[in-house]
């Protein structure tokens, strides 16, 4: 089971609408595909979703940082030695989703090298989560228009809105506007992407109080440490961090400072390694967990239900594993059917992802 060949492939995926919020908007999937084989044939696959508005990767910097650094430091190693591959990736300083889609396709190929799928290996909880919709930023009328869709063809019930603009009506008025048009049954919480002020912030939770919300989200930055703490509690309702926590010691610093109640695990950018130690991380430390979505595509999103169901923490809450649905088209060869507002992990060996190579063919970029 040794690693002989790591590939980055660019593809670029148009999306139907972009999806807009405080730190940037986006509007086609330009992400890498990581795949990793073995003296045995077998390959395991992965998607990196830079975001250089978030963590400063790119496209080209995700197939470099590869295929220069990363790719020479695992080929060799067992599937195993996840701690030794894991210890020389760390040498590198930043490139998270470089990483973690590494670190993805090496659990995949584990195994199937092993026969057993990723959530097994990982904890094997359950097989399937509730799913999240994130709703960009748009005109009421259209986001409560999105959100019927999803409930209706879906049956989601659980809604991330994004909110950070100015003036702080623009969102509140369509956070309101939600609530009133699809009623108590739903559940919405508010993710801020760090574009408000902590004055900005209190002051829109408080116009909200009356809307039975679930969560805030980075409302603002955490780099405000004195007035994110004042902000926090404020708050009646726990406070996500999330482009704050990448690694577990911002975990710990941002929920021992007093500046978060609860976290978001994305293995797009922890991977599956990192990921565990921070779910381990924040069931020892007593706070809530949400799978959450760095826009990914499908194959992300299995990653992210495939992990996100091997925990009893992780599975509490819906995950937020459908933005992928606002995609033109994909790379699986199976499509993922999220169905009565939940998404199953796939049973077979590894994350059961087979890539369409006709559609890897019609979109890659290298």
């Amino acid at each position: 089971m040794k690693i002989t060949q790591v590939e980055a492939i660019p593809f670029a995926i148009p999306y139907r609408k972009p999806l807009k919020f405080a730190s940037g908007e986006v509007h086609v999937a330009e992400h890498v595909l990581v795949r990793v084989t073995t003296d045995d044939g077998v390959v395991g696959v992965a998607e990196a979703p830079p975001r250089p508005f978030t963590y400063g990767e790119t496209q080209a910097g995700i197939v470099a940082v590869i295929d220069t650094i990363f790719a020479g430091q695992v080929v060799g190693l067992d599937l195993v030695e996840r701690e030794q591959i894991h210890a020389r990736l760390s040498r590198t300083v930043g490139n998270p989703t470089a990483k973690a889609a590494l670190d993805m396709a090496i659990w995949d190929a584990l195994g199937q090298s092993l026969g057993y799928s990723v959530t097994e290996l990982l904890g094997g909880y359950t097989d399937r989560m509730r799913v999240s919709h994130m709703l960009g930023f748009d005109e009421p009328a259209a986001m409560v228009a999105e959100a019927e869709r999803m409930r209706d063809t879906y049956g989601i019930t659980t809604f991330k809105v994004k909110v950070g603009r100015r003036p702080v009506r623009l969102d509140t008025e369509v956070v309101r506007a939600l609530r009133v048009g699809l009623g108590d049954e739903v559940e919405l919480y508010v993710d801020g992407n760090r574009g408000w002020s902590a004055s900005e912030s209190a002051r829109a939770m408080k116009e909200m109080a009356d809307l039975d919300l679930t969560f805030a989200e980075e409302l603002c930055p955490a780099d405000d440490v004195v007035s994110r703490r004042w902000l926090v509690q404020q708050l009646d309702v726990p406070f996500i961090a999330d482009e704050s926590v990448v690694t577990p010691a911002e975990v710990t610093r941002e929920v021992l400072g007093g500046s978060a109640t609860a976290v978001s695990i994305k293995t797009a950018r922890t991977g599956f390694t990192a990921s565990r130690r921070v779910h381990h991380l924040a069931e020892g430390l007593g706070v809530e967990v949400v799978m959450g979505n760095q826009i990914d595509g499908q194959l992300g999103s299995l990653c992210s239900v495939a992990f996100g169901s091997a925990f009893e923490l992780t599975s509490r809450r819906a995950g937020e594993l459908s933005n992928f649905l606002d995609m033109t088209d994909d790379l699986l060869a199976e499509p993922l059917d999220i169905r009565g507002g939940q998404l199953v992990a796939r049973s077979g060996p590894g994350l059961g992802a087979a890539i369409d190579p006709d559609k890897l063919a019609r979109y890659r970029q290298d």
